[in-house]
């Protein structure tokens, strides 16, 4: 909206010129997705509690240490949501079709996230919507973002190849419904994998925080035709503009981790969680760095494939790999403290964005 309103009077008003760069619009959407945060945080803890009563139903089966956490509310993800929404119309360049396809990817995950939490309150129960239904409207979501990247972005040679890193010029060739079924995982999968790892207080915040920090790097590279050149990266025009969308999720993040940090005053609840997921997966199909997302995000990652195999190993052994799952419950039982857990996971989820950042020279 800035960017729009100002920039005309630029030739009157010198200073109005620093809303042409990325850059700047970049860090203001970060800093006033924080300010959003921190103002819109208070009441709407007081107004979650009011309207909540117990708070977010804790599983009985989980860490002993998990029961004093009862009466915490959630759907503290609304606060993530409300901040990066204002931050980014304030901040981006309203032409932008990719910032409003994400935009609109983000908000409509943080719906379904919305109505599972609201079904778990009102059952008083850990189990929200259907596994079934959910994935079928996360499913619905990511195939209508996907639809409209394919028509923003054209034609071209390789709208619907799948880049590979540490590679010069290698782009597999997916057609277009390959390249339609393999992004729709890849948002759903980010989702439900953010989902997962969001089990203690400010454990996702972080890893979400250093994927979207580095992935609005690599936008606002691959936007640029002669950074996108230099590095050997797909150039997608217009890609730039979602490095403002980046830093105002990175700064939501970082607002809502005052309140989410141990002891959480509120959990960000599948409101939060399904919704940064899904807007990860989402930028990372846009900027074609999928593949880097799961490098970037390996913490999600390594969260999702525990999961999967314990659920795998006692189906087909009757023997649990982990302790318990996701992963950070395992190493809870182990006897670590939640704070060693969540930091140690946050130093791993820091090493894996360098590494992510890596593959834009490495080639």
């Amino acid at each position: 909206m800035l960017y729009h309103l100002l920039t005309p009077f630029a030739s009157d008003v010198t200073f109005f010129n620093v809303f042409r760069y990325l850059t700047f619009r970049t860090g203001g959407a970060l800093l006033t997705a924080l300010v959003v945060s921190f103002w819109i945080g208070p009441p709407l803890i007081r107004w979650l509690k009011a309207r909540q009563g117990e708070g977010q139903p804790i599983r009985s089966d989980g860490p002993e240490t998990h029961l004093k956490k009862q009466g915490t509310p959630t759907m503290g993800g609304l606060m993530i949501l409300v901040s990066v929404t204002l931050s980014t119309l304030l901040w981006v360049d309203l032409g932008s079709r990719y910032a409003w396809i994400v935009l609109a990817v983000t908000v409509g995950f943080g719906l379904i996230g919305f109505a599972d939490d609201y079904r778990k309150l009102v059952r008083r129960h850990t189990a929200g919507l259907s596994a079934r239904l959910r994935l079928a409207l996360q499913g619905l979501i990511a195939v209508g973002g996907v639809l409209a990247v394919l028509n923003v972005a054209g034609d071209g040679p390789n709208t619907t190849a799948l880049a590979v890193p540490f590679f010069k010029d290698v782009m597999i060739p997916l057609g277009f419904l390959g390249f339609l079924a393999f992004s729709a995982f890849v948002i759903v999968g980010a989702s439900n994998a953010v989902n997962l790892t969001d089990g203690l207080d400010g454990l996702a915040s972080v890893p979400v925080m250093i994927v979207a920090l580095s992935f609005g790097l690599i936008a606002y590279l691959a936007g640029n035709l002669v950074f996108a050149n230099y590095l050997q990266i797909h150039h997608v025009p217009g890609a730039g503009e979602l490095a403002v969308f980046c830093g105002a999720l990175a700064g939501a993040c970082l607002g809502f981790l005052w309140y989410n940090a141990p002891p959480a005053q509120v959990f960000m609840g599948d409101t939060g969680s399904l919704a940064l997921g899904s807007a990860l997966g989402m930028i990372a199909v846009i900027i074609k760095h999928e593949i880097v997302l799961a490098v970037v995000g390996g913490l999600f990652v390594a969260e999702t494939v525990s999961v999967i195999l314990q659920v795998a190993s006692f189906k087909l052994t009757g023997k649990r790999i982990f302790r318990m799952a996701p992963l950070h419950h395992h190493f809870e039982k182990l006897g670590w403290s939640e704070t060693t857990v969540v930091i140690r996971f946050w130093i791993i989820a820091c090493v894996l964005g360098l590494i992510g950042l890596a593959t834009l020279k490495v080639r």
